[in-house]
């Protein structure tokens, strides 16, 4: 086989699935784990793919920072089933954490309470959706101001965290990578989601398929640290075998 027809053939499987592992290609094609690099390289530097650890994508795997504002109107029927589906995690007189993000401000907006519910949230934006709840007590962490997400970060937020336990943090993130874990565009951000996360007894993520595959500046934690990911139909077979051989649980929302 060619250099030309590999790399037609990398180009069409990726088309189809979105991703590809260089072990599965170096046996598609019967060549060296060397020679798949250099084609991953080449077609990489010809603008016609993005290598990643073990592989590459279709999809540029880096994630700019973006307001919260312009990521409400993206990928919205996808949030809205994923919150609906998210709902349902959440239990009579619980006691939750909901971090930032434009995915947990839909769940904030499904939750209709069952007794007494108690929110712990970095979100503005979640506490005011949730306080004309009545049956909701909002607990709103302090801190430093982050405007494109409109929630607070720094370690005034962090420090409160040490006086709670709650059942569930559902986290919102902006990156989902099988060998980086879950990531967002700010490192302060990414520092409170990691106490968040050492402060709930489970941890669900919520992420539109399109979220997966890429990562961020800001590094939350490995996957191996999450219990459970929401996401939309749109997410492949490839991650869905990869999260199954991983361990951790992925709900499609429907």
């Amino acid at each position: 086989m060619t250099n030309v027809e590999r790399h037609q053939y990398i180009l069409q499987q990726l088309a189809v699935q979105a991703n590809v592992l260089v072990v599965d290609l170096c046996k598609a094609l019967e060549v060296s784990t060397v020679t798949i690099r250099k084609d991953l390289k080449f077609l990489e530097g010809s603008g016609l793919l993005f290598r990643t650890h073990g592989g590459a994508t279709k999809n540029n795997p880096y994630i700019r920072d973006r307001s919260v504002m312009e990521k409400e109107k993206m990928q919205i029927d996808e949030k809205l089933a994923i919150a609906r589906q998210a709902v349902t995690y959440i239990h009579e007189n619980d006691s939750i954490m909901i971090a930032s993000g434009t995915t947990v401000q839909f769940l904030a907006a499904e939750i209709q309470p069952k007794g007494n519910l108690t929110v712990v949230t970095s979100s503005i934006n979640v506490s005011q959706e949730l306080m004309k709840h009545a049956e909701i007590d909002v607990i709103q962490l302090g801190g430093a101001l982050r405007k494109s997400s409109c929630s607070v970060i720094g370690t005034n937020a962090a420090q409160m965290l040490a006086d709670f336990f709650c059942s569930t943090l559902f986290l919102g993130v902006d990156g989902i990578d099988l060998n980086y874990g879950i990531s967002t565009t700010n490192v302060g951000e990414a520092k409170l989601n990691r106490a968040m996360m050492e402060s709930a007894h489970q941890v669900i993520v919520l992420a539109d398929s399109s979220k997966f595959g890429r990562k961020s500046f800001g590094k939350i934690a490995e996957l191996e640290k999450v219990d459970m990911v929401i996401t939309d139909a749109g997410v492949s077979e490839f991650y869905k075998d990869a999260f199954k051989k991983q361990g951790v649980k992925l709900i499609i929302a429907i």
